[in-house]
């Protein structure tokens, strides 16, 4: 019987799903790195979501490992050049979330257009104020989306329906005949010449990393609003807020941060962030965007799938 080992908090249909192609599961959510590499050598299978960082120490302690699975979006946390070199597959859950991320990617574009978030608060203190509370809307903006992957299709899909032009850029040279109807293929230069909204949905890679800042920002020929809720390291945080201050950013939603352990942050992080929090137009939610009931168990049906297919059939 072949041993998997799940070292994050996954939801408990993951256990029957594994039953079935008789892996022998230990499940250790709360457990340490140390512990871990004490037992790894053990196992087959490891599953992962947030917490566990696969780099060349880890993977040495690996001698019989066939494969990891990410219960999530994104590789970043795994050293893929020597799980290559060691033949070890690889696999993330980014269909089990995308359909999370793209409503939470609307709600928080309506929420920013629609000033729900001060307009909420200020109720609650018995302040009733119209005006300055009036909204804009998305109909007839031009939306570019970085990433068409599964969660820029996703975000794509959803805006159909609000009278927008989608511009999408992807950097694989993918076939774009199925998606003709949900958005235009654009190069980055039109997206930088027509866009009105710009959201972004692209894995933390060496070229993705701090992508976003303040040349970037500048190249864009109208005020923008902008969205992340892919990667905080995409984006730097003081680029953003010098987009604000000199209003090219009109206003932006931010489900991630550079950095996210707030309890951690230098004077200097500490300052940009404190400026950025006291903002009306930022939308702020703590990497959420995937998080969903829903999500929780579709993620463990993709990776079982994927298990099921490239393990057992690869």
């Amino acid at each position: 019987m072949k041993k998997i080992l799940i070292v994050d908090d996954l939801h408990e249909n993951i256990f029957p799903l594994l039953a079935e192609m008789n892996f022998e599961v230990n499940y250790q959510p709360n457990i340490k790195r140390p512990e871990i590499l004490d037992i790894i050598k053990d196992y087959e299978g490891l599953i992962i979501r947030s917490k566990t960082k696969v780099d060349i120490d880890f993977l040495s302690h690996c001698d019989n490992l066939k494969f990891i699975a990410r219960a999530g979006a994104g590789l970043d946390l795994i050293d893929l050049q020597e799980v290559e070199r060691k033949n070890i597959k690889v696999f993330a859950a980014n269909e089990g979330n995308s359909d999370a991320v793209a409503e939470h990617t609307l709600g928080m574009i309506l929420g920013l257009f629609n000033k729900i978030n001060w307009a909420d608060s200020e109720v609650r203190q018995r302040v009733w104020q119209r005006e300055q509370n009036r909204g804009i809307e998305l109909k007839g903006m031009t939306v570019g989306i970085i990433g068409f992957g599964n969660m820029g299709v996703a975000v794509a899909q959803r805006l159909i329906g609000f009278g927008v032009t989608v511009l999408a850029y992807d950097i694989l040279d993918k076939d774009w005949s199925e998606y003709g109807f949900l958005a235009k293929k654009a190069t980055m230069e039109e997206i930088f010449e027509q866009a009105d909204l710009l959201t972004i949905h692209v894995p933390l890679t060496p070229e993705t990393k701090m992508m976003v800042n303040d040349a970037f920002i500048q190249k864009f020929k109208k005020n923008i609003f902008l969205v992340n809720t892919s990667r905080g390291e995409v984006a730097s945080v003081k680029a953003i807020l010098n987009g604000l201050n000199s209003g090219k950013l009109r206003g932006t939603c931010l489900d991630v941060l550079e950095n996210e352990k707030l309890q951690t942050l230098t004077p200097e992080q500490d300052e940009v962030y404190t400026q950025l929090f006291e903002m009306r137009n930022v939308i702020l939610s703590p990497h959420i965007a995937g998080w969903t009931v829903e999500s929780y168990r579709k993620i463990n049906e993709v990776l079982v799938s994927k298990i099921r297919e490239q393990i057992f059939r690869g």
